[in-house]
């Protein structure tokens, strides 16, 4: 009797274990599509083999060499799947107060499919993290927590990413048109450079999945707050404050009415709200300030809101207590808002099903809590479901001392960002 060759039993087994989940998913069943579950169940020891090599590299947002060589890592690892994967520098770099002067590289890989359906899967690879700290905090297990320097907050989410396209893989599933990943190295620096691309190539797509973690309760978040800040800087002339006050600007008192003018324009009842937090003025006591500042924390659910903010704050500094005194404000958009929308409440929708499967309760967040994801960039012009909170469930982000994540939520997040790739590529999320 002839032996089947080792190439001939793997598309065997492929097309068994397509046969099978295609049958099952047919049915409105209260249990896990068994083939699905468990090769989910049969990743988890390798990824989390994964989220320990990502969390041994160091790599914070100003760290180069670490961004580089974890950087080459997803790539080598995201070829090796099957992707078209390459490094790619920003096209551009939108500068903020606290952006460097050169930012890592971006990790972007395709997928070909034979279907019809785009889909992004989005994480970051830098964390807060200074060189050096990692030594206080390696990757450790204990019981159901494996903890490590940036595990939470975003290595967890470059791991579910790699073993999701893993299952995939091994199902044999190309039945979307392109499985798009990106991960970029500037989040943790409100990606300046990483959000062009993820607004570029999240117009594209019908779905994108962002990986940040659940949170406490796993949950799935479609809307989050734009974060945005507020530059003030004074401009006056300073003369001796007991010989000759009158002869300088005093830059201060200027700024304190600027401040006192500036401090109702919050609309906390439909989520504007805005904050000065920092001032800075003078230097001696016997001086008049020749020079002031301040700085405030910008919050809103619309990008209309904050458009209509800055034009607010641009028309009120022309009101000024000091003619002579030079005004100046500056406005940066730090992350817009993630804006939910009808495709996002669908696909979340069917995501809670899933997870009922595994007899799992699913929180679905469609209010706005809290701000900061990238996912807020690619559905900034897009129409695409938007879904945030793919991850694993972990606490202690940007914690040097208590970041970890609950290893008894990498099966069912692997088994939620499968299934839901392959119903949404094949038109089943109704």
């Amino acid at each position: 009797m002839t032996q089947a060759s080792p190439s001939f039993k793997a598309k065997l087994l492929k097309t068994l274990i397509f046969s099978v989940w295609t049958a099952a998913a047919g049915f409105a069943s209260a249990a896990p599509v068994a083939p699905v579950y468990e090769l989910a169940q049969k990743e988890k020891p390798a990824m989390m083999d994964t989220m320990r090599d990502l969390v041994n590299i160091e790599s914070g947002s100003g760290d180069l060499e670490g961004l580089a060589k974890i950087a080459a890592l997803i790539r080598d690892r995201l070829a090796q799947l099957g992707g078209k994967a390459e490094l790619l520098d920003a096209p551009e770099i939108y500068r903020m107060g606290d952006t460097p002067e050169k930012i890592g590289q971006i990790v972007h890989a395709e997928f070909k499919g034979t279907g019809k359906r785009k889909i992004m899967l989005i994480a970051h690879m830098d964390t807060v993290y200074l060189r050096g700290m990692l030594k206080d905090q390696q990757y450790r297990v204990d019981g159901d927590k494996a903890y490590g320097l940036g595990i939470a907050d975003d290595k967890q989410g470059v791991a579910t990413i790699l073993h999701t396209i893993a299952i995939l893989q091994k199902i044999g599933f190309k039945d979307y048109d392109t499985l798009t990943v990106q991960i970029n190295g500037d989040e943790e620096i409100s990606s300046p450079g990483g959000r062009s691309l993820h607004t570029k190539f999240g117009a594209e797509q019908d779905a994108v999945f962002s990986y940040e973690g659940g949170g406490p309760q796993g949950q799935l978040r479609l809307a989050t707050s734009g974060i945005a800040a507020a530059y003030l800087t004074v401009q006056g002339k300073s003369s001796h404050a007991g010989a000759a006050p009158e002869k300088g600007i005093n830059a201060l008192y200027e700024l304190s009415h600027q401040l006192l003018q500036l401090n109702n324009l919050s609309q906390p009842e439909r989520g504007l709200k805005l904050n000065w937090t920092v001032a800075q003025a003078g230097t001696n006591r016997n001086v008049i300030p020749a020079s002031a500042s301040a700085q405030a924390d910008a919050r809103a659910l619309k990008m209309s809101d904050f458009d209509q903010l800055q034009t607010q704050l641009q028309e009120s500094i022309k009101k000024q207590l000091i003619p002579n005194a030079k005004v100046q404000l500056k406005f940066e958009m730090r992350r817009p808002p993630l804006e939910t929308n009808a495709a996002s409440r669908t696909v979340s929708a069917y995501g809670k099903k899933i997870y009922e499967e595994l007899d799992l309760p699913m929180k679905v967040v469609d209010v706005a809590s809290g701000g900061g994801t990238d996912a807020a960039f690619a559905g900034l012009k897009s129409k695409a479901a938007v879904i945030e909170g793919m991850g694993l469930t972990g606490y202690g982000a940007h914690s040097n001392d208590a970041e970890y994540v609950l290893l008894n939520t990498i099966v069912p997040r692997l088994y939620l960002s499968t299934r839901l790739i392959m119903d949404f590529a094949q038109g089943k999320v109704q």
